[in-house]
């Protein structure tokens, strides 16, 4: 394909090429239905006209607030398809959010997926003066919005552009035709960390480039499968789940809902497969908690073949030969314990797997390699297009990202910080021109974390600039890297770490609801909330010994010498964790400042915390509790 196109003329080539292949793939009341490319072309045509019937020119901006589904993409490469600007809103954003968005960016259409969606819009509409009229994909609840022209069922709006495709039937082609590689076509929010999103201007180009630097390293074939599940929204769902089809002919399944994504992943047993860290180390506390409900000989047999996997994943990874009787040891424990295990999950067919957003833990990378799962990182920014390293086949390390994708030059400069240029790099930030300027260093981007490049040309990132710390004496250390260390327990879900110019290392700690729950209904204690179990004194005791043997593989001035486990789990909607799952430390340690100044006052062993509560369905409530601060053991290494 001619990646000096944009993303619609690569579909108008694809759907000529491949016009009864699937393209899409989605699953609706238990039933798979497929989308070809030649009807995934009819839908964003007359998606496309739809927009110009509702007033949509060139440059003007298309909002998508929704889950993973068909209408995403299809909005999306309507959208670019005229000339306009697309904008993902993550489906999880709370009112506040999305108005920031919508209003930042100047959207003139909102495509919501239902209700839940519309209302978020509707609660602020009368403050978006640029924001024209709704699309809505389920119709289920939207009754009383029917009598109001601002909203719009997407069944009408596709037939509204069916209809001026009649009228003008050279009008798509002929908007199509003027779109050049370098137009923006889509905006992508940053995470956010450290205050509010900026609207990255990304190109057709940025995109199909580094899909196109994607696929030179590793391969993908005509009709492959893939799952996508992580939200749209995200830069590197965007390259993964549009440019590469777009490119490739890879199939693209959509689950039927974020609840069932991973049980309906196992009916497509996709061939590739992109999660976030949290979406393994979830798969991980699954794992754990099946084996734990086994009987005594079973978890004595995964434990052993588990040891097996763990040596021979220091194997594959570097792509050497096995010794003899680790070969056989392995071929026996694959057998009987990683391929029933890997189809169980819907892993069997999966010839790489990848992890990005933030960096996961190396001994979680040797769990999933011990199984056979070709598990590697992916390292990018919004800014980057998403991606920029890689690891190989063969070649993981996993304390680095990989190497640099055809194309991609870093260096570090005099600070450690790693810097970027590639052909991926965005147009800038919207409304914030003078901001980007800020960012680009002779035509590198500051990305932000800081790292090197080691003997192998491996990345390695240490941690976020901002975020590596010091102790009182000096000594440099990294926070991710402890905080990974600690998630690798089952039992631990989040970490954040302090200690920049103190006397010592403390944390907080999120216990895993669903393996720390298992673990307690064993041993029969009972509970009623989160913050009733994260408080218990046996949990207390559980978590305890779990830093005790994080502790033992860390350096002195790396140990952790006090921690609590939080009362509430850290929620992206109280603005602990941005919409991937990243930490916004400077906001927890504001929540939290109570407990973070306990953390340092050693005549404190306990504290009463009054604090507001705020559950899923929005209810708040009053929660009292007595918050301990633990103290781990601290030895020699």
């Amino acid at each position: 394909m001619n990646i000096n196109r944009t993303m619609p003329q690569l579909l108008q080539e694809r759907a000529k090429i491949n016009p009864n292949k699937v393209a899409i793939r989605e699953k609706d009341f238990g039933v798979w239905n497929e989308i070809t490319w030649a009807e995934l072309e009819r839908r964003v045509k007359h998606a496309a006209l739809g927009l110009v019937k509702l007033g949509v020119a060139r440059n003007d901006k298309v909002a998508i607030l929704a889950d993973n589904i068909p209408e995403w993409p299809i909005m999306e490469l309507a959208a670019q398809s005229i000339g306009a600007i697309s904008i993902g809103i993550y489906a999880s954003s709370v009112r506040e959010e999305v108005k920031y968005l919508l209003e930042y960016s100047d959207a003139k259409i909102v495509l919501c997926q239902d209700q839940e969606q519309t209302d978020k819009v509707v609660d602020v509409r009368h403050e978006l003066p640029f924001l024209k009229s709704l699309v809505f994909e389920d119709s289920r609840g939207m009754r009383d919005y029917l009598d109001d022209d601002f909203f719009i069922s997407w069944d009408n709006f596709l037939e509204q552009g069916a209809v001026l495709e009649k009228e003008k039937p050279q009008l798509y082609d002929t908007e199509l035709a003027k779109g050049k590689k370098d137009d923006i076509c889509h905006f992508s929010a940053t995470s956010g960390t450290t205050g509010k999103p900026k609207a990255t201007m990304l190109s057709h180009y940025n995109y199909i480039s580094m899909a196109n630097a994607l696929i030179q390293i590793d391969p993908i074939s005509e009709g492959d499968d893939y799952v996508s599940f992580l939200p749209f929204a995200w830069i590197v769902e965007q390259v993964f789940a549009l440019a590469v089809p777009l490119l490739t002919g890879m199939v693209i399944n959509f689950p039927e809902s974020a609840e069932t994504a991973m049980s309906d992943l196992k009916e497509i047993g996709p061939h590739m497969m992109l999660g976030a860290p949290r979406i393994w180390e979830g798969v991980q506390s699954q794992i754990w908690v099946k084996m734990n409900e086994s009987y005594g000989f079973n978890r004595w047999a995964y434990k052993k073949m588990m040891a097996t996997g763990t040596k021979a994943a220091q194997y594959r990874m570097a792509g050497k030969k096995m010794p003899l009787g680790l070969a056989l040891a392995y071929r026996w424990a694959h057998f009987a314990l990683f391929r029933p295990l890997k189809d169980q999950l819907g892993f069997l067919r999966l010839r790489r797997a990848y992890t990005g957003g933030a960096a996961l833990g190396p001994d979680t990378f040797k769990f999933f390699q011990g199984m056979g799962l070709n598990l590697k990182q992916v390292y990018g920014q919004t800014e980057t297009a998403g991606l920029t390293y890689i690891q190989l086949d063969g070649q993981i390390n996993p304390d680095s990202v990989g190497v640099a994708l055809p194309g991609v030059e870093a260096k570090i400069s005099e600070d450690g910080e790693v810097l970027i240029k590639c052909d991926g790099i965005c147009s800038g930030y919207y409304k914030l021109e003078e901001a980007f300027k800020d960012e680009l260093i002779d035509g590198f981007f500051k990305t932000g974390d800081a790292g090197f490049i080691n003997e192998e040309n491996d990345l390695v990132i240490i941690d976020r600039v901002k975020d590596v710390m010091h102790t009182a004496n000096g000594q440099m250390f990294s926070p991710q890297f402890i905080e990974n260390k600690l998630k690798f327990s089952p039992f631990v879900k989040e970490a954040v770490v302090y200690g920049n110019n103190k006397d010592y290392i403390t944390t907080m700690l999120n216990i895993d609801p669903l393996t720390v729950g298992k673990w307690a209904e064993d041993m029969g204690i009972g509970y009623t909330t989160y913050a009733d179990l994260s408080q218990n004194e046996k949990v207390a005791s559980l978590i305890l010994e779990e830093v005790n043997k994080v502790n033992l593989d860390l350096q002195k001035d790396e140990q952790i010498k006090r921690f609590v486990l939080l009362y509430k789990l850290l929620d992206a909607d109280d603005e602990e964790l941005t919409r991937t799952g990243k930490v916004r430390r400077g906001f927890i340690s504001e929540n939290y400042k109570e407990i973070l100044n306990a953390l340092y006052d050693e005549t404190k062993k306990k504290i009463k915390i009054i604090a507001e509560y705020n559950y899923q369905d929005g209810q708040k409530s009053s929660i009292e509790t007595n918050v301990t601060i633990l103290e781990p053991i601290r030895k020699e290494v």
